[in-house]
């Protein structure tokens, strides 16, 4: 087969609406390495957006999920539980940050730990409205969209948002939007549209993802904190994409002194295989009735073997600590270019969750079409990379935090290489 060939019929088998970044059709993949169907070689820097943090076919995560296929696939957990569930809920109660009793429910995608969070926090609070970050992703589902602050192609064409949801500036010192600014919008609302006392939740990522990796000011989430405390508002974190060792810590929100009330994850939690859950304070968590929350195949026994694993690998292999050896290699990697690539305004992130903004030299314009020439030359070399940003001028770094030292420094060449092939292109045009 070849990737040309697929590529023709998933036209006429595949809605158009589900995007691509690449026509690369996957046959295997090791740890942070993929193969194509014609058996091309790939460094895969984007990790099935950051699912994979302990690499494609961890042996641990595989071993696990066999010995569950030899016992059973699915029974739901409603109908017939399964001890493995029970454990998997007291480790994520153990480990989510917040000195208080937790309780925790588990469903399949990220954009479903979302949707249940908001349940919980409208169920625990008797309130309704919810208070999201422009620039923040939060799903594709109604609720999901709603929340989330970017349109293109998110929200474009679907019609109505759902009700009472707003939105208020996220600070990025880069483009001036300071962590004031954002409190200052929170109470603005609460002076011009929005009486608190409706206010069921706030929902934020600790570092947005699809948003351009924008790390939460450490004032901004003191002042959220103060804020729910003081109006009685539930206050969300979506790990959805900084959690399990990304940010060199389990959870990003151990970056900060202050403890949110629900965290949302998924991604990472499961190595390969869909699992989400919501963790979180016991008081509001259990506030909703039995049946009003759960699946059909909410924490599918595979998806908990895998965790368990994953979780397993994390501590044993000390992710954490690996995130934030590769994070700053990587960003070193980036400083060094600096010099010589003036399109580069920023390298930021925690961890090994890196991205790199390209603006117009001497500005602060975002530059997209440089940012998608450095993805397009470092696919031809074989680096795989994904763009984020709501101006689409960011390249976020996603590679498996188990990646091995001599592929991460392969893949630093291809990255230089690339960067510097994007600055020539113009020229040679």
């Amino acid at each position: 087969m070849q990737n040309a060939e697929i590529a023709e019929r998933r036209k006429t088998a595949i809605a158009r609406g589900v995007g691509m970044q690449t026509q690369i059709y996957v046959d295997k993949a090791e740890n942070a390495e993929v193969w194509d169907v014609e058996g091309n070689r790939y460094i895969d820097f984007a990790a099935g957006i950051a699912v994979v943090n302990t690499g494609h076919r961890h042996p641990k995560v595989m071993a696990a999920v066999h010995a569950q296929l030899d016992s059973f696939t699915h029974t739901c957990h409603q109908v017939l539980p399964y001890e493995n569930y029970i454990r998997l809920g007291e480790r994520l109660n153990a480990l989510v940050p917040g000195d208080f009793e937790k309780r925790t429910l588990f469903v399949t995608t990220g954009a479903e730990a979302v949707e249940n969070a908001v349940k919980i926090a409208r169920y625990a609070t008797g309130r309704s409205a919810v208070i999201a970050f422009g620039g923040g992703f939060h799903g594709r589902t109604f609720m999901g969209m709603s929340l989330t602050g970017k349109v293109q192609p998110y929200k474009a064409g679907f019609g109505a948002m759902m009700p009472d949801v707003y939105h208020v500036p996220f600070p990025v010192a880069l483009h001036g939007t300071t962590a004031d600014d954002a409190l200052a919008g929170i109470k603005a609302l609460f002076k011009a549209d929005l009486d608190p006392a409706r206010v069921a939740a706030i929902i934020l990522e600790p570092v947005q993802g699809e948003g351009g990796f924008y790390p939460a000011p450490a004032e901004l989430m003191r002042g959220l904190r103060q804020l729910c405390d003081d109006h009685g508002i539930v206050l969300i974190a979506d790990e959805v994409q900084t959690g399990f060792a990304r940010t060199g810590k389990l959870f990003a929100m151990e970056h900060y002194d202050v403890a949110p009330d629900l965290v949302c994850m998924a991604k990472g939690l499961g190595g390969g295989l869909p699992i989400a859950a919501v963790t979180g304070r016991a008081s509001i968590v259990d506030a909703a009735n039995p049946g009003g929350l759960g699946g059909t195949y909410g924490g599918n026994p595979l998806g908990i073997a895998a965790a368990h694993a994953v979780l397993d690998v994390i501590e044993e292999e000390d992710l954490c600590n690996r995130a934030n050896v590769l994070g700053s290699r990587l960003r070193q990697h980036l400083e060094s270019l600096r010099d010589r690539v003036p399109e580069i305004a920023e390298v930021r992130g925690p961890g090994f969750m890196v991205a790199a903004e390209f603006t117009l030299p001497g500005t602060h314009t975002p530059d997209a079409d440089f940012t998608n020439r450095v993805r397009t030359e470092a696919l031809k070399r074989g680096l795989i990379l994904l763009t984020c940003g709501v101006y689409g001028n960011v390249i976020r770094f996603l590679a498996p935090i188990t990646i091995p030292d001599d592929v991460f420094a392969e893949a630093m060449g291809i990255l230089e290489e690339s960067v510097l092939a994007a600055r020539a292109l113009p020229e040679a045009a």
